[in-house]
């Protein structure tokens, strides 16, 4: 327009038209007024001089403003009715440049330019958020126009510590403190940012002008650019922008970027420190439409940073998962599925811990949103890998329960795997190395109650996952003198359904169907049967030629001598194989000395390591502490922690008993000072019931008595009637209905009473039996299981 009208002037900040979008987060608070006065410009305009005289033309475009605080929204703030005085003359405005009712500040690209007074009355680019005070300043004031907060010039020197916050929406502070608003507009954070992540931290004022103004004419591009230098030299400092006709940049360590940062900690490996810098996409919530160029170099960089904390979001839930922590890994990964729902990476890793953290459900409703994700933008379906493990997180079972099913309202939470980082590492490491090739060989020792049985389980859950063939059995005292019990308890457990078993020899499953009626069907043959050890040897070759095999045995110390005996020649038999021979052995036990023989041919002839368990430690104890109860105050769980050092040991089987019980509301009984459990190189295993600490023998009594009658029932005829029981012998013991009895095993299960395998159900723990037939099985009571059982 050549002859404008006079621009009127607001006399409030909500008539001040604007746009929520200028606003990155939504979230402003109150802008302080700015003073004007005589400013010598810091920068050099390529025009030979301002569109008005006395006055800067900002682009509307360019004033739009990241606003920063806490409180959502814009907060309005009376303003004084100013005079204008003065008319602006004729100029060439572009008809966007000015509005009327719309007032700026200096640092909005409106600053006095001569060297007398300052101009009542200053022009405001359109959707600015400032309001002004026109006033009249003293010529000798050397004041400059000031942002909300500062309290002092232009910084023309020092250059102070500037941070940037990219990998989310954009927080940028200077020294510590909130930035000045004038930084926060749109472009002046684009433009830090570009000059920032550019090669040598620098680039063409002609580059420049592309990429932020290409929408308007060359004389606008070059004055909004010489404006956007000016407020990074009033923040950052002369000496940190460097500027000449040609080439604009910053100097080295001007500006902080935590993006730098994290891309310096992904280096190291240090994922967690650098998954904590990730907080959303790349400058989230920045968007400069009318600039095509920048649009495109900044989805270049959400892309290039998206795939980085993808990968530091899964590595590090791999790194949670190896130390034992299901349920952080699964918060880990699902940090990494939102960041990116099409990623099939993560949701596979997201998929793997939610399983493993015993949420199923959790785990099929990331695969099926996965599944609508590629469909809806990719017009694809979840690969052949991501399937398989879809199907194997349906099927996989920890004993008779499945991964992650719904528990019963009255089952047990599991606790965490404290204190077992290192363990489970090295267990997951030969793992690793047998699925690779290398036949292992693994002695897990450890003190009844120490969590080897829960290590194993750990392994196990997670080997079902890597879609291996998973056999495990427990033994028994009972098993010793039983021949090849434990090749029965294998094949009952899993290694008859093996995929690959039906190309074993005929003789090796003539062998088996000797062992099992059932698998005599199924494995007819008129060929002789071979040696049960050599057959099992045959079939593990013939398994691990489909896919890894790992063979767990627990409790070890009571298998019968002809399986022992054909353990070394397995071992050898498979050095080539990927297969896994998993041994769990009560260290304490006299039985454990059967193993020494194969003990002593690890690190020789046959690849693999013995790990051995300890008791926790009062870190350890702290963890579970905060576990069980989050509410205690630093000194309540203190003084449960020595508690539990002194009534437990560090044993995690009757610390974690214990602190369940005292979330029911258990009160133990008072401490014996001086503590009278453990006795030195005493373990559960030599303990009787009545050595235990009462409020041990409490804990176990009063877990007994929360359950309903039928449970009761049936664990009092379990721990009566021996080592191994069936689901048939328990129903004639207790005289209850199957259906009844089977429900029950399920909730006993749950709440780890009882473990079961292919060929029945054991105690956990050995001493919870001994204590329930001490203290809560009468002898009438004892007589009347036995009778029955055996009718």
């Amino acid at each position: 327009m050549d002859d404008p009208a006079p621009v009127g002037v607001a006399e409030r900040v909500a008539d001040l038209p604007h746009d929520p979008e200028d606003l990155i987060g939504g979230q402003a608070r109150r802008v302080a007024e700015p003073l004007l006065e005589r400013i010598t410009p810091h920068e050099c305009h390529d025009e030979e001089a301002d569109a008005i005289p006395g006055v800067e033309v900002v682009h509307p475009h360019d004033v739009r403003m990241i606003e920063r605080g806490t409180e959502g929204g814009l907060a309005t703030e009376p303003l004084a009715t100013h005079p204008a005085g003065g008319d602006l003359g004729r100029q060439d405005f572009d008809g966007d440049d000015v509005t009327q009712g719309a007032v700026a500040g200096s640092e909005h690209g409106a600053h006095a330019a001569d060297a007398g007074q300052a101009q009542d009355f200053v022009p405001i680019a359109d959707r600015a958020l400032h309001g002004i005070e026109g006033r009249r300043l003293h010529p000798a004031e050397n004041v400059a126009a000031l942002a909300d907060g500062r309290s002092g010039p232009d910084n023309r020197g020092a250059m102070p510590a500037l941070s940037c916050r990219v990998l989310g929406p954009v927080r940028i502070t200077v020294a510590g403190a909130d930035a000045p608003a004038e930084l926060l507009w749109r472009k002046h954070v684009a433009l830090l940012v570009y000059l920032a992540r550019s090669p040598r931290l620098s680039r063409t004022r002609e580059h420049l002008v592309g990429m932020l103004w290409s929408d308007r004419n060359e004389k606008q591009a070059r004055h909004s650019l010489s404006e956007a230098l000016r407020v990074l030299r009033r923040v950052l400092g002369d000496a940190s922008v460097r500027a000449d006709v040609d080439q604009v940049g910053l100097v080295a360590d001007a500006v902080s970027l935590d993006c730098d940062r994290f891309a310096e900690l992904c280096g190291r490996g240090e994922w967690a420190a650098a998954t904590a810098l990730v907080d959303g996409e790349f400058l989230e919530g920045l968007a400069i439409p009318e600039a095509s160029e920048f649009e495109n170099w900044l989805g270049a960089e959400r892309m290039l940073w998206r795939t980085r904390a993808l990968e530091a979001l899964e590595r590090r839930a791999v790194a949670e998962l190896e130390r034992g922590d299901a349920p952080a890994a699964a918060q880990t990964a699902l940090r990494a599925v939102a960041l990116d729902r099409a990623s099939e990476a993560a949701a596979r890793t997201a998929m793997r811990a939610l399983a493993l953290a015993g949420d199923r459900a959790g785990a099929l409703q990331v695969a099926e949103e996965l599944a609508r994700a590629l469909g809806g933008t990719l017009g694809a379906k979840p690969s052949a890998e991501t399937q398989r493990l879809v199907e194997r997180i349906r099927e996989a079972r920890i004993g008779r329960r499945v991964i992650g099913a719904p528990a019963p309202p009255a089952a047990r939470p599991r606790a965490p795997l404290v204190g077992r980082a290192a363990e489970l590492a090295e267990l997951t490491g030969a793992w690793r190395r047998a699925q690779a090739g290398r036949g292992q060989v693994v002695l897990l020792e450890g003190e009844p109650g120490e969590g080897k049985t829960r290590l194993l389980e750990e392994l196990l859950a997670r080997a079902r996952l890597d879609e291996a063939t998973v056999a495990a059995t427990r033994a028994v005292a009972a098993d010793v003198s039983m021949p090849w019990s434990a090749l029965a308890g294998l094949l009952a457990s899993g290694l008859a359904d093996a995929p690959g078993i039906t190309g074993a020899p005929p003789e090796a499953l003539a062998a088996f169907a000797q062992l099992d009626p059932d698998l005599g069907e199924r494995f007819r043959s008129a060929v002789p049967a071979m040696a049960p050890g050599d057959a099992l040897g045959a079939a593990v070759r013939a398994i691990a030629a489909e896919r890894p095999v790992l063979l767990a045995l627990d409790d070890a110390q009571w298998l019968d001598g002809e399986t022992l005996t054909t353990l070394p020649a397995l071992a050898r038999d498979v050095t080539a194989q990927p297969v896994l021979l998993l041994l769990g052995i009560a260290r304490g036990s006299p039985a454990a000395e059967r193993l020494d023989s194969l003990r002593s041919h690890l690190g020789r002839d046959l690849e693999g390591a013995v790990i051995r368990l300890g008791r926790l430690d009062g870190d350890s104890l702290r963890g579970l502490v905060h576990w069980a109860l989050p509410r205690y105050t630093a000194d309540e769980a203190e003084r449960l922690v020595r508690r539990l050092e002194g009534d437990t040991a560090g044993i995690p089987l009757l610390a974690v008993a214990m602190l369940e019980a005292v979330v029911r509301g258990f009160a133990p009984p008072p401490a014996p000072n001086p503590p009278a459990w453990p006795s030195p190189k005493r373990t559960l295993i030599d303990s009787l019931p009545g050595d235990l600490p009462p409020a041990v023998i409490g804990v176990i009594c009063q877990r007994f008595r929360d359950l309903p009658e039928p449970a009761q029932h049936v664990l009092g005829a379990a721990a009566v009637l021996g080592d191994r029981l069936s689901a048939g012998r328990l129903v004639r013991a207790t005289g209850l209905a199957r259906a009844v009895v089977e429900e029950t095993l399920d909730l006993l299960e749950w709440n780890r009473w009882l473990v079961a395998d292919g060929r029945g159900y054991v105690f956990a723990a050995p001493i919870e039996r001994a204590v329930l037939l001490q203290e809560m099985i009468t002898p009438g009571q004892a007589r009347r299981y036995r009778a029955a059982a055996s009718a």
